[in-house]
């Protein structure tokens, strides 16, 4: 980071510390942790995240009779694996988890239930993305008749993208073109890897939406006045360096001049998608990640085995929790780790009235964190 790019930041700051907090407190919502030493017992990963869901008053009540839309983690290539281990140990949200997802929805009497996620660098059907990654698809088609499949990175078979405002004051676009298959969903679930972030900090149910965003509008080829409908990239120039803008069709910028920073910018982009598009159902799976990184192209990135999960209605609230297992502190600023060389974004959601980052107002029930915590820094 050069001096004049420090100096550019430093000025930024103020202004986002001294806005007014919103109107009314942040809500805290409860949230259930679990022990699980691994994926090996598929009853066991079934009775311990229905338990989860029974400690915050259970999954029926959210989900029944509603379209229910699984936003998974399968970040970069399904080629780029951390030591030959398979995606769902380290960086990717494990097959296991996902199926016992959609068992325990499908029983809980969801209407309809579609796996979702932008993957990487392409307009693929996610079905071929999945068995590109170890998946046996015709496993989780057996479970529901009501499961579909959507890759959210293009439009698809329908026609336009919706468009999600960001209420209050927005940081970096005031609103979202995302796929209308967000739209058209009663409850929003993240899954999400507990996991360290090279820009970010961490990378949790929060971070994971941000794979929301088609490559289409939000890619480094995405078209100039329209969406690109064949996108073959991600999105680092618009969104992590902001050296170009978006497609016209979808709102632009608020302010150009701000920081070009990937640690001013994503936080932010991060913050207003979880009040732009809120998840109902936040999910955190730490029984085998990575630390150092958000994937194998992390230069520090190691296997570990935290053996623990967290689950919430609130994805700031989560994410706290999930930041405090992990052995940091969710409300840290600036220059603390795990915000080396970003600004946290808990701590900016809660300023747009999310949820709460402060672990003194969010009920933790099942295994209190002290006793879950594995530190991802010695």
């Amino acid at each position: 980071m050069t001096r004049r790019e420090l100096l550019g930041l430093a000025a930024t700051v103020p202004i986002v510390a001294s806005r007014p907090l919103f109107s009314k407190e942040a809500p805290a919502a409860p949230v259930s942790v679990a022990r699980l030493a691994s994926y090996s017992n598929n009853d066991e990963i079934l009775s311990t995240v229905l338990t989860m869901f029974d400690q915050i008053g259970g999954l029926e009540r959210l989900v029944k009779n509603k379209t229910v839309t699984v936003k998974m983690n399968l970040t970069g290539s399904p080629a780029a694996r951390l030591q030959g281990r398979p995606l769902g140990s380290t960086h990717y949200t494990h097959p296991k988890t996902a199926m016992a997802f959609v068992f325990l929805l499908d029983r809980a009497g969801a209407k309809r239930i579609r796996l979702v996620e932008g993957c990487f660098a392409t307009n693929a059907p996610l079905e071929e993305f999945l068995l590109d990654s170890g998946w046996n698809v015709r496993s989780f088609q057996a479970l529901s008749k009501n499961l579909e499949f959507e890759n959210t990175n293009i439009a698809g078979k329908r026609k336009g993208y919706a468009r999600f405002k960001v209420p209050g004051s927005s940081m970096i676009f005031p609103a979202y073109d995302l796929s209308k298959a967000y739209e058209e969903t009663d409850v929003l679930v993240s899954m999400a890897k507990l996991k360290d972030h090279v820009t970010c900090g961490v990378t949790l149910s929060m971070k994971n939406m941000f794979g929301c965003t088609p490559i289409s509008i939000y890619g480094d080829d995405a078209g100039r006045d329209e969406p690109n409908e064949d996108p073959k990239s991600g999105r680092g120039a618009v969104c992590h360096e902001g050296k170009r803008g978006p497609s016209k069709s979808a709102p632009q910028e608020i302010d150009r001049k701000s920081s070009r920073h990937p640690g001013y910018r994503m936080p932010r982009i991060v913050a207003e998608l979880a009040v732009a598009r809120p998840v109902d159902i936040a999910f955190i799976d730490g029984v085998e990640t990575m630390a150092g990184g958000e994937g194998p192209w992390a230069g520090k990135g190691r296997c570990i085995k935290p053996g623990v999960m967290a689950l919430g209605t609130n994805a700031i609230c989560t994410d706290a929790v999930g930041t405090a297992l992990m052995g940091y502190d969710p409300k840290a600023p600036r220059g603390k780790a795990p915000f080396d060389d970003c600004d946290n974004s808990l701590w900016l959601a809660e300023q747009l009235g999310a949820g709460t980052c402060d672990l003194s107002r969010i009920e933790v029930v099942g295994t209190p964190i002290k006793d879950a915590v594995f530190k991802y820094r010695a």
